[in-house]
């Protein structure tokens, strides 16, 4: 078995973590490329699984590593509040000798495209930058006290207006993140839709809408706004230019673990029980 191994090296505990579980890991499987800095690509490698070391920071930036890349992962929780993480670094050893651990069954994550237009003068044609996100898309003012308007056009035609400090637009994955804070709904992770939440708005009516990631949707800011993806910025943005999100061609795609239990995830990290741990 050829495995990928990542994680955000910079965080405390994961290089430690790794080192002590390296000679197992190597015993059982050969380590093919490895990345703890989150900035090499492994759209084009081969291999047959992807194990990432850390939280749900650490996975979303191995979205951006991976690309198209459709090897399935497999994620260590070494971080604090994680919904994808679902095994624990001394359950690691134990799960690599199962001898049908790349049959299991596969998660297929909803990835979103996200396609930047730059000039409407150009008639929005060929798109200036496209990224993937997991998570969410958020497009929010870029400044704190200001309210920005935002047009939100779904399969071309006209749905509102919003007043508000920014919008989001997330998977089901990314409903237990900002949009969570927001107010949005939970999605359970293989659910097929998308929420698009907007944030404070200035109408009490704006309420998050659930909707098919199959259509297409656009935004255009009255004001400069940032754009942001899965927490990292991706550009700044002007009246002049369209956001555009659909359905990426492409899954992320993560190991279904036996024995991980989804409600017993959201009742532990919510605090559903009365109380909160990590």
């Amino acid at each position: 078995m050829k495995v990928i191994l990542l994680g955000n090296g910079t965080k405390q505990g994961i290089s430690e973590t790794v080192e002590k579980f390296r000679a197992e890991i190597e015993c059982r499987a050969t380590i093919v490329a490895e990345d703890w800095s989150g900035k090499e690509d492994f759209s084009q490698i081969e291999a047959d699984l992807v194990i990432v070391f850390g939280g749900d920071g650490s996975i979303l930036r191995a979205v951006s590593q991976m690309g198209a890349n459709p090897i399935p992962v497999l994620t260590v929780h070494l971080g604090t509040l994680s919904f994808l993480s679902t095994i624990r670094a001394d359950e690691l050893i134990a799960l690599l000798e199962r001898p049908n651990l790349l049959q299991l069954p596969i998660i297929r994550h909803l990835l979103l495209d996200c396609k930047l237009f730059r000039n409407k003068n150009s008639g929005f044609t060929n798109p200036d930058e496209s990224r993937l996100a997991l998570n969410e898309i958020v497009i929010h003012g870029d400044t704190t006290s200001r309210l920005i308007s935002i047009e939100m056009y779904i399969d071309n035609d006209l749905v509102t207006t919003y007043r508000a400090d920014g919008l989001i637009l997330c998977t089901p994955v990314g409903s237990t993140a900002r949009n969570l804070s927001t107010g949005g709904p939970i999605l359970r992770k293989d659910i097929d839709a998308v929420v698009i939440s907007p944030i404070c708005p200035h109408t009490l009516s704006n309420r998050p809408l659930v909707d098919s990631p199959d259509r297409v949707f656009e935004f255009r800011v009255h004001q400069e706004a940032v754009l942001i993806l899965d927490g990292m910025e991706m550009a700044r943005i002007t009246p002049d230019d369209s956001v555009r999100i659909c359905r990426a061609l492409q899954t992320f795609n993560t190991l279904d673990i036996p024995g991980f239990c989804y409600y017993k995830a959201l009742r532990t990290k919510l605090g559903w029980n009365g109380s909160f741990t990590e």
